[in-house]
């Protein structure tokens, strides 16, 4: 008489599937960080436009206040200031404040900047409105 064993059926995971396990979730998390880069990126972009809104708003305030156009040199030279100090505005910014020739008492507010992340040789950043007297 003959005893058959029969072996136990394997109840556990494969070495493989595991590691395909591990490959697909790391793929899930790498996508993660992808988006969370991205949202970070966009979330700076916001910053800086509500930043040169600020600027802009100030200028346009400085203008009120005057009555009158072209704005006081002394007043451009300290708002063109404020553009530039890291602190309030950009490091690497730059404002103008244009009369428009065509209609008489509107001006055009624009500032540019560059974002530190930029690569080199990419276009500026540029916040532009236009404020009539």
């Amino acid at each position: 008489m003959q005893h058959r064993t029969s072996r136990p059926r394997q109840g556990g995971f494969t070495l493989i599937e595991v590691l395909v396990a591990i490959l697909i979730c790391s793929i899930g998390l790498l996508g993660l960080v992808g988006l969370q880069s991205r949202a970070m990126q966009y979330s700076i972009g916001a910053e800086d436009v509500t930043r040169a809104a600020r600027l802009v708003d100030e200028a346009v305030w400085a203008i009120q206040d005057q009555g009158t156009l072209p704005l006081r040199q002394s007043a451009y030279d300290a708002w063109r200031q404020r553009v530039q100090d890291p602190v309030v505005g950009f490091p690497y910014g730059e404002g103008e404040i244009v009369a428009d020739p065509l209609i008489a008492g509107v001006v055009r507010i624009t500032i540019t900047w560059n974002p530190p992340d930029s690569p080199s040789g990419a276009q500026p950043r540029r916040y532009t409105t236009e404020v009539g007297l």
